[in-house]
């Protein structure tokens, strides 16, 4: 199987969008399903194993935080 094109797209999202996607992830991550987004036109199908982490950063008066989901494709 060929490997996908690498891709690093950051998407804005109103707050009711962003809102019914978390809960939409929150609901798979409690159910230990799968979880199924699409992203500026591409579908990313996230696996129930997937790793799940939260990270934080700070650089001068900006803050961030980020929602993380990370899992490898098998071949």
């Amino acid at each position: 199987m060929p490997t996908k094109p690498e891709r690093d797209v950051e998407k804005t999202y109103s707050k009711a969008a962003f809102a019914a996607k978390l809960r939409r992830l929150a609901d798979a991550v409690e159910k230990g399903e799968r979880f199924q987004i699409q992203i500026d036109g591409e579908r990313i199908r996230v696996p129930s194993g997937a790793v799940y982490n939260i990270e934080h950063e700070r650089e001068g008066n900006a803050e961030e935080i980020e929602f993380q989901i990370k899992w490898e494709n098998n071949p």
